[in-house]
């Protein structure tokens, strides 16, 4: 017999067992042991360890620089400090679109390196053949939909997408095709909130909304975006329940007045 206090990970039948309750998913961005144990000690659902590591750890201006390496390194940080949620990984750009084969390859390491849960993968219908086979293999896989960042240079902007006719109608079929060939959940991003409701409800596996209204079955958001770390990024879906870089930068500055005044360390702080 179980004891009542015994952790319960989360897993994709959890996580569709959530959108069958109407209960809302909660997702958070990873990619460093302290902040994972934090996400999952609050009850986080989900954690992404995300390609955003490009933008938001090292600084580049797009997702596209990331490598595989790069990403199993940081999800092996991850995964020391989480007992419940469950551990999703971005797969970078050229992991997975040059062929299926080679996909199949590079999640089977970064599933057998890291302990993660399942995969990331940006697109649809072109992938639904990659996600398949993965899928098939044991691999679970989360699409994504919307506005994918890989594809940045393709689309030109990080302006909303499916405000067309046309591209909704596609990414409708993009949600279909995903479920169709086994994906557990699909992340939609950057979409008018109408639509994110209408591929919800063509559905039957959970939605996870990123700037895409609140019809969604459960939400994600980078967690440097939320804590308010990113001073010069402000789109409109990122509600910032902190300002932590103003509490750090008058912490560093505190920091620097004590050395200089010599009121750090006191004498209870010296050996």
């Amino acid at each position: 017999m179980s004891s009542s206090s015994e952790i319960k990970k989360v897993t994709t039948r959890k996580i569709q067992e959530l959108k069958e309750k109407g209960e809302k998913i909660t997702a958070l961005t990873a990619y460093d042991f302290l902040i994972a144990r934090l996400c999952d000690r609050a009850g986080i659902d989900i954690i992404l360890v995300g390609d955003s590591v490009g933008n938001v750890f090292q600084g580049n201006q797009t997702t596209l620089p990331v490598t595989l390496d790069e990403m199993i390194y940081h999800t092996k940080a991850v995964q020391r400090g989480v007992k419940r949620a469950m551990i999703v990984v971005d797969m970078p750009f050229m992991s997975y679109q040059t062929n299926i084969d080679e996909a199949f390859r590079n999640a089977g390491k970064i599933m057998k390196e890291t302990d993660a849960g399942a995969v990331k993968i940006e697109g649809g219908e072109i992938y639904a053949e990659t996600v398949a086979k993965l899928t098939a293999n044991g691999i679970p896989v989360m699409g994504h939909i919307g506005l994918t960042p890989q594809s940045i240079h393709r689309f030109g902007s990080y302006q909303p997408r499916g405000k067309e006719e046309e591209e909704a109608k596609q990414l409708i079929r993009d949600a279909k095709a995903l479920e169709e060939a086994g994906a557990f959940a699909i992340v939609i991003e950057k979409v008018p909130a109408s639509l994110a409701k209408h591929i919800t409800e063509s559905v039957k596996i959970p939605t996870i909304g990123i700037g895409a209204g609140k019809f969604v079955d459960g939400q994600i958001l980078v967690v440097y975006d939320m804590l308010g770390l990113t001073e010069d990024f402000n789109p409109r879906f990122v509600r910032k329940y902190l300002h932590l870089s103003q509490l750090i930068f008058d912490a560093f500055q505190k920091y620097i007045e004590d050395i200089k005044s010599s009121n750090f360390p006191s004498e209870k702080e010296s050996y």
